[in-house]
């Protein structure tokens, strides 16, 4: 059990280990010279670092971005009441969690080798999070329930939801990525279809947003970064100028948070910080799919034929930056429309996470923009916008009241709320 917890805590614990581990195993099955495994492991597992250290770029800039935002609105966030919270949640279940982690991988490596369903989920930090938000579901619906109980349950769940997550969404990403190597594996798959086949309905794929035809004096619109940097400053430097105006706490908090800097150029330089977060992330994709698509052969021919790694949603982004940004702008206005609906219909205020929001509504962008142009990607946005802000209420309100509601409103995904009801049945019949 020891040894278990410690490969769940520093190994899937630790995605960029987990990652380097798999294309060293590869590159050992081929046989390859020592020079070729040590250059493609550090490649890889730098490429990996790259796509975090964008990632966190981007989170850093939405940080500012989202009280920004809030303030503007003045959301003041949602009364929890009495629940357990995610700290003392760990402290009881933690290690439940990451064994079921553990052995809910293991199922999804065997369930790979053994169907017609070839995918290794490799997202470690996702395999976490949804395996604790549907631990906490199980617990609130099944207070009760035995450690060994809820393992057994979570590791079933999870091995066949990483096995077929993947499956689902691969007839897009071959045509995304116009090849069969690599797969999604990421909690944003069930808005990347939603966008998929709304786009088909009711989008015009003809007007691809990587095509957009442009005059010539406004060409370098073409370039995805000076788009992203454009609709960004956009958005900051609204929402700058609308607080510079505002003498609440909240307003007085963040424009001292600039420092001597004034606060209407810091949120104009946030707006180009996530725009290189972008480029960093883009420049990691390429690299770290370069290194871990041949080394992945080595697995698929020896110990699961037919095998493909399924991978964090930034491997999308490279192949429609534009449209990451168009289901991005969907998503933030969409996130606004359902702010003000729930907040006059159920009374439920509604907190958008920000980061959640960029991440799934990018991929969704990029889905819907492949079906249906421009304007399946601004769908995606929007539909991704819909499912989180329901989803949250009905997570902190229904499924995970008595739990982690804290942590749905902060860490759960798209996929987690649209299986959250799902896992709830299971729960009451199973547990």
């Amino acid at each position: 059990m020891e040894i278990i917890f410690w490969l769940a805590d520093n190994v899937f614990g630790t995605p960029a280990i987990l990652l380097g581990i798999i294309v060293l195993i590869g590159l050992l099955l081929q046989k390859k010279t020592a020079s070729q495994r040590i250059s493609g492991t550090f490649k890889a597992i730098i490429g990996f670092l790259i796509i975090s250290a964008g990632a966190s770029i981007i989170v850093g800039a939405l940080t500012v971005f989202e009280p920004l935002w809030k303030e503007v609105f003045n959301l003041q966030g949602e009364t929890l009441g009495q629940y357990m919270g995610q700290e003392l949640f760990n402290t009881e279940y933690g290690s439940a969690v990451t064994l079921a982690m553990t052995l809910g991988f293991l199922i999804n490596v065997l369930l790979a080798r053994f169907t017609k369903l070839k995918y290794i989920y490799l997202t470690g930090h996702m395999m976490f999070w949804t395996t604790t938000i549907f631990a906490g579901i199980a617990v609130h619906t099944s207070p009760d329930v035995s450690f060994w109980r809820l393992v057994v349950f979570l590791s079933i769940i999870m091995g066949i939801y990483w096995t077929v997550q993947p499956a689902l969404t691969q007839p897009f990403m071959r045509r995304i990525i116009g090849n069969d190597n690599i797969a999604l594996g990421h909690t944003s798959a069930s808005v990347a279809l939603l966008s998929a086949w709304g786009g088909k309905l009711y989008g015009n794929k003809e007007n691809d947003s990587e095509k957009i035809n442009l005059p010539k004096g406004l060409e370098f619109l073409r370039d995805s970064n000076v788009i992203t940097a454009l609709t960004m400053g956009l958005l900051f430097l609204c929402g700058a100028i609308i607080i510079s105006f505002k003498d609440t706490p909240g307003a007085q908090e963040l424009l001292a948070s600039s420092g001597n800097q004034n606060f209407i150029v810091y949120a104009i330089i946030q707006s180009f910080t996530f725009t290189a977060g972008i480029a960093v992330v883009l420049t990691g994709v390429r690299m770290f799919i370069g290194e871990i698509v041949p080394a992945f052969k080595g697995i698929a021919t020896k110990i699961v034929p037919g095998a493909r790694p399924a991978l964090d949603n930034p491997i999308v982004f490279p192949y429609a930056p534009n449209a990451v940004i168009l289901g991005f702008l969907g998503a933030f206005v969409g996130a606004l429309i359902w702010l003000v609906i729930l907040g006059n219909s159920v009374g439920y205020v509604f907190v958008p996470t920000m980061i959640v929001l960029f991440f799934h509504s990018a991929s969704a962008g990029v889905f819907g923009n492949l079906t249906g142009g421009v304007r399946g990607a601004i769908m995606g946005g929007f539909i991704t916008a819909t499912i989180v802000a329901w989803g949250q209420f009905i997570a902190v309100k229904m499924l995970l009241a008595g739990t982690i509601p804290d942590t749905a409103m902060w860490a759960a995904d798209s996929d987690m709320f649209i299986l959250g009801p799902v896992i709830r049945l299971l729960a009451q019949l199973l547990l």
